[in-house]
């Protein structure tokens, strides 16, 4: 049953993972797009989005310090 439970949560850390990986490659390939073809609501996408995940890392990490 332990094993079973192990296997749940790394399952869940990948995925966790993995998507985190996905949401700055989003954001990164939306930024990077904005430059080349001078669009600026690629290029402002491409901010907020990595500007929300850092954010989004800097809370969670405050949080667990608690």
């Amino acid at each position: 049953m332990d094993k079973d439970k192990e296997k749940q949560e790394i399952s869940l850390v990948g995925r966790l993972f993995s998507l985190e990986a996905l949401l700055i490659l989003m954001g990164m390939l939306s930024l990077i797009s904005g430059i080349f073809s001078g669009d600026a609501v690629r290029l402002s996408l491409g901010a907020v989005i990595l500007g929300g995940f850092f954010l989004f890392i800097v809370t969670r990490r405050r949080s667990s310090k608690k």
